[in-house]
């Protein structure tokens, strides 16, 4: 895919690093490239349910972000990035220790984007990543609004 931005990775940082919530959660990009964003966090006690798996609202939002972040690399410079819709699929506890959420544009529109997104973890034994929920995302386009930043 092509980024009508060249300097979409660097304003896809930038933007990423004004979202407090991230940096509550301790989510941080691992790697940002055109229509794909790959996101990582650690496990921790404070951000889990009853049962010590992390809760699924903390997968979620991380996954949104990737989400939002992948379809954010191709739109043009000034534009600011909303979620519309998204639906999650969770498959097994996210026990971790790390997690990595991906984030891939299926559907890139000039205002409206379908991204398709992935939430591993990882064994602290060396062993494959295990997927732990799927999301599918629609993200919007937004320009012109100044109370949505790019």
């Amino acid at each position: 895919m092509n980024a009508p931005d060249p300097d979409f990775e660097q304003r896809t940082r930038a933007s990423f690093a004004q979202q407090p919530a991230m940096a509550t959660l301790g989510v941080a990009i691992e790697s940002v490239a055109a229509g794909r964003v790959v996101l990582a966090m650690a496990h921790r006690a404070d951000l889990t349910q009853q049962h010590g798996f992390l809760h699924a609202g903390m997968v979620a939002t991380a996954l949104d972000s990737a989400c939002g972040y992948a379809a954010f690399t191709l739109m043009p410079a000034g534009a600011g990035v909303l979620t519309i819709e998204f639906k999650i699929n969770l498959l097994a506890p996210a026990r971790g220790p790390r997690l990595r959420f991906e984030g891939q544009v299926t559907k890139a529109g000039r205002t409206i984007s379908v991204v398709d997104g992935q939430a591993f973890q990882f064994d602290p034994a060396g062993g494959s990543p295990k997927l732990v929920a799927t999301m599918t995302a629609t993200i919007m386009t937004v320009t012109g609004r100044d109370d949505v930043r790019h």
